[in-house]
């Protein structure tokens, strides 16, 4: 589960070889063919097919929920499954009044349908906006609405947030390299303004790719 910012570094550290599935929620854009970066990730071979859920639309198939979604990626044989948000985020500046928080109900519908998943978290050194620098507080609204088992992956040789909790480290110092030629923009901001955001996206496709089935 990721932001739409986060989908290039998520799908360089899962790579080319795994059957990925993208998903996209409501709660950013609702065109999921507006995204510049999911026509690259999907031409490069980084995804095999795309989903729009609910009021989402322009996807290679549609679905009604998140759950039924994953259902039938898994059922066409995908390996690892990315559930985001479209470009652009719905926000009022509230803990929960963001569209970040669809990643909390994609996880959900994971657990209870018996898959692992696993969150890429928001990081940043150079946000001017308290609540953004760190941990992102839309991680955090996240963290509190998963009701089970869930992972956090996070990059080596970055401190762990206290308030982040538990999380698997995982070695991430290959990440530029890996991102080279795909699309990395945050907030206006390029890996070399703010590397911690896409340090920690790429270790958590990492982990999905050691994970991937």
């Amino acid at each position: 589960c990721s932001l739409h910012s986060q989908l290039a570094p998520v799908c360089a550290g899962l790579g080319r070889e795994r059957a990925v599935a993208y998903v996209q929620l409501p709660g950013g854009a609702l065109p999921l063919d507006l995204s510049d970066t999911v026509r690259t990730l999907r031409k490069e071979g980084y995804l095999r097919t795309t989903v729009a859920v609910g009021a989402c639309f322009g996807g290679e198939s549609a679905a009604v929920s998140v759950a039924s979604a994953l259902l039938a990626c898994a059922q066409a044989g995908m390996e690892a499954v990315l559930c985001s948000i479209g470009p652009g985020v719905v926000g009022t500046g509230s803990r929960y009044g963001h569209g970040g928080v669809a990643a909390a109900e994609a996880a959900n519908a994971a657990n209870v349908l018996g898959g692992s998943p696993l969150l890429a978290a928001r990081a940043s050194e150079a946000d001017h906006r308290e609540r953004h620098r760190g941990l992102s507080h839309h991680t955090g609204a996240v963290l509190q609405l998963v009701r089970d088992q869930f992972t956090v992956a996070w990059p080596a040789g970055l401190e762990v947030p206290p308030e982040l909790g538990p999380v698997e480290v995982v070695d991430a110092s290959g990440w530029r390299e890996a991102c080279a030629g795909l699309p990395l923009s945050h907030m206006g901001r390029g890996p070399d303004e703010d590397p911690s955001f896409f340090a920690a996206a790429y270790a958590a496709g990492a982990l999905a790719r050691t994970r991937a089935s």
